[in-house]
């Protein structure tokens, strides 16, 4: 009797238990609940707590509260001037509508593959309609950093018109306008990788490798120039240091000569014999700097120079 006592109360409690834990629950944060009953949603619960259902016959579906993410896989796709690349991209969301979520989706995994739908299509199609510049840009705005490396017909950027930023912007906005209808807000949308194609991926370098050349070349021009520029300078600095210093030079020893000949002037001059006693001394000097013994002078007869061998031979 006593066996069958404690049975009956065992059973009782765990009827209680069975009753209570059914009844109860609990919504914790960054957590939201749909509430379906025999299948069919009911309501939802979006504050934390604790809350109470009708047990057996409610079921508590939970449900993020929390922002998510999607990474979307690596995609190749062609560009509007014909040049396939592969675009990788991310973006932030969360459940806006918990009821209309849970109605056309139930679970996460579904909500990932719809954002794989419309965010992979809708990327393809901007892409798709923009060329390759404009998705590889970041903005329209952007100079160059040196402009004296272009003429008028020459530009190192090409100019371009809308962007990445803003292409990125044209599909979060078409997006999250198609996301709404079930229950998701978008939040944010970035292209996070953009790659050339492997197999255009050498022209393309090579390309880029040309382009570099190019600038490169251009730059060894310009530097060429400057330096002959540079050069010319100096050498005209040069010849005119050594021409001014030449001329300096021929002055002081004018200069030194006049002085020299005042001198010997002041020194034999005064009398005729001191200025014959001269004369005679500079026409030895004079005979000495032309004269040697392989030297061959042809003299007038009325020649300074001859005066003095004349009047030694008549003597």
């Amino acid at each position: 009797m006593k066996k069958a006592f404690g049975f009956i109360i065992a059973a009782l409690v765990l009827i209680v238990l069975l009753f209570v834990t059914g009844t109860v629950y609990t919504v914790r944060e960054g957590q939201q609940v749909v509430l379906t009953q025999f299948g069919k949603p009911s309501g939802t619960i979006t504050e934390a707590g604790l809350h109470f259902k009708l047990p057996f016959i409610v079921k508590v579906n939970v449900i993020e509260k929390r922002f998510l993410a999607w990474d979307g896989e690596s995609a190749q796709m062609p560009t509007r001037d014909k040049t396939y690349i592969q675009v990788d991209t991310f973006a932030r969301w969360k459940i806006s509508d918990p009821l209309l979520y849970f109605k056309t989706l139930r679970d996460e995994r579904s909500a990932l593959s719809r954002l794989t739908d419309i965010l992979g299509s809708e990327t393809r199609n901007a892409v798709a309609k923009h060329d390759l510049l404009e998705v590889v840009r970041s903005t329209k705005d952007r100079k160059p950093e040196r402009t004296d490396l272009q003429n008028e017909k020459e530009a190192v950027f090409e100019p371009i018109k809308i962007g990445r930023r803003e292409i990125e912007k044209n599909v979060f906005e078409i997006a999250k306008t198609k996301l709404e209808d079930i229950g998701i807000e978008l939040l944010d949308l970035r292209f996070k990788r953009i790659n050339y194609n492997q197999s255009v991926a050498p022209q393309i370098y090579e390309q880029m490798i040309s382009e570099r050349q190019q600038i490169a070349e251009r730059f060894r021009s310009e530097g060429a120039g400057e330096a002959a520029r540079t050069m010319g300078k100096m050498e005209r600095e040069v010849k005119r240091i050594e021409s001014e210093a030449y001329l300096k030079i021929q002055s002081i020893l004018g200069e030194a000569d006049a002085e020299s000949t005042r001198i010997y002037a002041e020194a034999y001059g005064g009398t005729p014999e001191r200025e014959s006693f001269y004369e005679f001394v500079k026409t030895l000097e004079a005979y000495d700097k032309i004269l040697d013994e392989n030297t061959t002078v042809i003299l007038s007869t009325d020649s300074d120079l001859f005066k003095l061998l004349k009047g030694s031979k008549s003597e």
